[in-house]
């Protein structure tokens, strides 16, 4: 069941891809899914084709550092 506020989009991927995703996800503790649209993000904002509304506010302050 797809998040309150989401798009429900079913996707037709190669196996082989899709195994890559998982592998990563995992890697980078997010889920299968989680990772599609970080990814997908990511390579919009590389195209300058990022939506304002998934774009962080180019105001806010950088996380600062834990310790």
């Amino acid at each position: 069941m797809a998040s309150p506020g989401k798009k429900s989009y079913p996707l037709r991927i190669d196996p082989a891809l899709w195994a890559e995703i998982e592998r990563l996800a995992a890697q980078e503790l997010r889920s299968a899914n989680a990772q599609v649209e970080f990814l997908l993000r990511e390579g919009l904002a590389k195209r300058g084709r990022l939506p304002a509304a998934a774009a962080p506010a180019k105001d806010a302050d950088p996380p600062k550092p834990s310790r």
